[in-house]
């Protein structure tokens, strides 16, 4: 069957729009139509390289839909069942998941290798991070697939994927925010959006937004922002002079430049902590001298997928959104069709926009 979807041709080279052939699901696997999928900065990164997968691919792994059919050996879930991509599914025997830290599964990306679909041609497709949501229909693999709870709207739900449970890991998980806590989120994004209604969740007592651009102040305040610093060389001295001299407790970089991860090191107080959420790129390099890791006595950790399990965070994640606590739709700040992603990309290198959500 023939479906539209977004492929990357070759790192570097913009998305085409194209029928595919999308096969039917074979044992193990599900087909879904797609109700919307978010653009995350992941699916730039994958596009420009600065995260490697194998390539002609269809890209795009944070979305939601509904179960069109399964193949073989599929029990627990059925046509017409409204469900949320798992881009991350862990594989239960490696190291990483015996230690209880799925977010690290070795064999979390095996599907990325495989073969996806085939263009008219009969060129071979991959899927980008092993979802290949960026098309009106996509097959993958069952354990690719979480049952979405009652009460959250299907569009909206496809900001469950990647950047709510990143936002929300990030607090809850990585950082260990605490009741009463001075928070400072970079990056006013979609991840950082996130974050920010996550640390208001956890009840921060101060949240300061920090961005490159002046527009972003308003998004920012509404999903919980109590301040706004607009980037500069002067914003680790301004977030210590909006937390009595002493720094945030909590600094949450949500952006992945050295520049950002060093002001996120320098706004949080000494005995903090500092949580790197975004992904840079290998040359992003960031540097430390060996008596101030001693004298600040802060703690510095990187994050994965928000340090979330998503069949464990998912029901909990719902119950906020029913209880109003949590609003997907705060998140979006534009709703396009497959052909607006290449734009959306260049909204990300130029800084503009939170999270664009493809609407099928």
């Amino acid at each position: 069957m023939t479906v539209r979807a977004a492929v990357l041709p070759a790192v570097g080279a913009p998305l085409e729009i194209t029928g595919i052939d999308l096969p039917e699901p074979g044992p193990g696997q599900v087909r879904v139509r797609l109700a919307a999928a978010g653009v995350c900065h992941s699916d730039l990164s994958l596009s420009n390289g600065t995260m490697r997968v194998p390539v002609p691919a269809v890209l795009g792994h944070e979305g939601a839909g509904t179960v069109v059919s399964v193949g073989e050996g599929v029990t627990h879930l059925a046509p017409g069942a409204p469900v949320v991509l798992n881009w991350a599914p862990a594989c239960g025997d490696c190291h990483a998941c015996g230690l209880g830290e799925v977010w690290l599964c070795a064999n979390a990306m095996n599907g990325a290798a495989g073969v996806h679909a085939r263009t008219a041609d009969g060129t071979e497709l991959h899927p980008g991070l092993n979802v290949a949501a960026f098309a009106e229909e996509t097959v993958v693999a069952a354990s690719c697939v979480l049952p979405l709870p009652d009460g959250v709207p299907l569009t909206d739900a496809a900001l469950l994927g990647c950047a709510v449970l990143t936002g929300y890991g990030a607090v809850h998980h990585a950082a260990r925010v605490r009741r009463g806590e001075t928070v400072a989120v970079f990056g006013a994004g979609g991840v950082g959006l996130a974050t920010l209604q996550s640390a208001r969740i956890a009840g921060a007592s101060r949240i300061i937004a920090v961005d490159v651009s002046p527009a972003k102040e308003e998004l920012a305040r509404a999903a919980g922002a109590t301040d706004f610093v607009l980037a500069s060389d002067t914003t680790a001295r301004e977030i210590r002079a909006l937390t009595g001299k002493q720094g945030a407790d909590v600094a949450i970089e949500c952006v992945g430049r050295a520049a950002t991860i060093r002001a996120a090191w320098d706004s949080t107080r000494r005995g903090g902590r500092t949580t790197v959420v975004g992904i840079g790129g290998k040359d992003q390099e960031v540097t430390f001298n060996a008596l101030e890791i001693f004298h600040w006595g802060r703690t510095l950790s990187g994050c994965v997928y928000g340090n979330t399990d998503p069949a464990r965070d998912l029901p909990v994640l719902a119950e906020h959104v029913r209880e109003g606590r949590l609003d997907l739709s705060a998140l979006v700040t534009e709703r396009i069709g497959l052909d607006g992603i290449q734009a959306a990309f260049e909204n990300m290198l130029a800084g503009k926009g939170g999270r664009a959500l493809v609407v099928f």
